[in-house]
Formats: structure tokens, C-alpha cells, sequence
């Protein structure tokens, strides 16, 4: 069987990957199995400069999910590629820098600098985190301000641009376009969905930012009409699917709507190795299906 897949001309093992800022820099995991068992390593959104994020309480645990309130806290990006990107390049796996900026320039300067950095395989460029401010949601929103921190930062890197989608807006696809055209490779799809929870006893909202990402099986069926629709529009365009993938079933669905690949979020506080299981169940899968090339059933769904 072979599940090795191709992102924008990057190569991966399979079709595997972790979700941004669910597997914190990689290394975290690496007491619970070998990393190079991955198609690929994102890792959690990185900026210009380290960034403490929001305050506490920033997670809440949700029916079929939760939410949280992060806000992108993280090292800095000479920190990560000090520190940790040359314990990872020891690893046989894809690494995948996801980062941000609060300005454009700064989404710039970020990619540069990782752009030079040895042993980073692609970009995944955020512009879709809910517990940001208002304005700064405008990046992944409004196609105008996304067109251009796109074609900016396709500008300052000659690596493979992964654009990260918000699901927070009304056309999906109008945003797909807008991000294709303006030099993304390949997109990320969804981002988690802007939800609240309130303590009803002290009447106040359970994150300190108010509102937060929703995450989990509860956003599975959204992200995956999402990816579908993407798809559908744009089949040439690699997608990568995520948003609630439990289990190699859930991946599957994905791979059917039109993802190439596909990326394992919230499963991995509940089970550090559910990326192994992920891997394993598409391999049965494929076994019991006959199927010799996972990419002969992308975007394979009859409707």
C-alpha cells in the first residue's frame, strides 16, 4: 500500500500531520512514540517575537469538544529555531512551521525568518485564531486584508505556503479563492469556531477572553462540508483537512471530501498517540478496501 501523499510538491510519508498548537512544539511528544512515525510536525503558531497569550482560565472543556483561549502564547521564533527545530530535524518526518503576526509586516519579517531557517519543509500561515482581537481577525475575514498579507508573505519565502482558513465567515470558498490566487500552495481547513460558555452560578463568561476556539467531534461536520466545498471549487488545490478527527474513520471522511492530507488536533490531549492509531486505521482501511494508493480515493465521495 503506499500512503505517501504530496502537499504543494512537499512529500510526506503519509498522510498524517498534527494540528497547530495541539502538539505543542513536537518535542512534547516525543516520550509517547517516535515523531517520524508523522507525515508531518506542525507546529504551535509562532511569532516575531515570544507572546504570553491570554490570561487564565483559557480552556474549558465543552460537550463533544472545547473551547480555548490561548491567544497564540509561544516561544518567539529565534527561541524555536535555537532551541528546539534542531532537536526535531532529528526526526524523519516534514516539519511545518505555523506562524502569525499582528501586523503585515510582521506576518512578513516571521516568514523570512523561518524561511532561512535549515530544516523548516513549509509555512502554515495563521490568520484564522478566534481569540484574537477584532481587528486582528480581519486577516482571515476580509478578502481584501487577506489578499494581501498572502501575497506579502508569498513574497518573503520560497518555501511551500500553507494558508490556514477561518471558518468564521459566510463563503467559505470566497475566501479559498482569495487566498489561492493571492500565491497560497495549499490550504488548511477549518480553524476552530468562535464559541463562549458562562458559570451560571457567578454569572460571568468561563474564559477571561470571553470567547474562545471550539474544537473536537462537535466541529467535525462543519469543517468537513467546509473542505468539501472547497473542494469542489478548487480540486486542483491541495487541501489539508482537520477540525474534530478522532479516529482513522474520521480522517478517511475527510481524505473522501477532498482532503490530501489531513491534520489530528484535539484527539491529541485525549490520547497522545491517537496520530498512531490515525495511521493505522487508514492502513486497515485501505487493506480491507483493496485500495493500493491512498491518493486514488481523495475526493472520492459519491454524491
Amino acid at each position: 500500500m503506499n500512503l505517501e501523499v504530496s502537499v504543494a510538491g512537499l512529500r510526506l510519508k503519509n498522510p498524517v500531520m498534527t494540528a497547530s498548537g495541539t502538539f505543542g512544539y513536537g518535542l512534547e511528544y516525543a516520550g509517547f512514540f517516535d515523531l517520524s512515525r508523522l507525515g508531518a510536525v506542525v507546529v504551535k503558531g509562532l511569532s516575531v517575537n515570544p507572546s504570553k497569550g491570554n490570561p487564565p482560565p483559557r480552556i474549558w472543556e465543552t460537550s463533544c469538544g472545547m473551547l480555548n483561549s490561548i491567544g497564540l502564547q509561544n516561544i518567539g521564533i529565534p527561541a524555536f529555531v535555537r532551541d528546539k527545530l534542531p532537536v526535531l530535524r532529528q526526526y524523519d518526518t516534514r516539519i511545518i512551521a505555523n506562524f502569525f503576526g499582528n501586523t503585515i509586516a510582521e506576518f512578513v519579517e516571521g516568514a523570512a525568518m523561518l524561511n532561512d531557517a535549515t530544516g523548516v519543509d513549509a509555512l502554515e500561515l495563521n490568520v484564522s485564531c478566534p481569540n484574537k482581537d477584532a481587528a486582528w481577525s480581519a486577516f482571515g475575514t476580509n478578502p481584501v486584508v487577506l489578499a494581501e498579507v498572502v501575497a506579502r508573505v508569498r513574497q518573503a519565502t520560497s518555501l511551500p505556503l500553507i494558508v490556514k482558513l477561518s471558518p468564521n465567515v459566510t463563503d467559505i470558498t470566497e475566501m479559498a479563492r482569495v487566498a489561492v490566487d493571492a500565491g497560497a500552495d495549499a490550504l488548511s481547513l477549518i480553524n476552530t469556531l468562535t464559541g463562549m460558555a458562562i458559570d451560571i452560578e457567578s454569572i460571568r463568561p468561563r474564559l477571561s477572553n470571553i470567547v474562545g476556539g471550539l474544537s473536537g467531534p462537535a466541529i467535525k461536520p462543519v469543517a468537513l462540508r467546509m473542505l468539501w466545498q472547497v473542494h469542489k471549487v478548487l480540486p486542483s488545490v491541495p487541501l489539508i483537512g482537520m477540525g474534530g478527527i478522532m479516529t482513522a474513520d474520521d480522517a478517511i471522511e475527510f481524505i473522501l471530501a477532498g482532503a490530501v492530507a489531513v491534520a489530528v488536533g484535539t484527539a491529541n490531549f485525549v490520547n497522545p498517540q491517537a496520530t498512531l492509531h490515525v495511521i493505522g486505521g487508514i492502513e486497515q482501511y485501505m487493506s480491507r478496501h483493496n485500495i493500493a494508493d491512498i491518493n486514488d480515493i481523495v475526493g472520492g465521495v459519491i454524491c
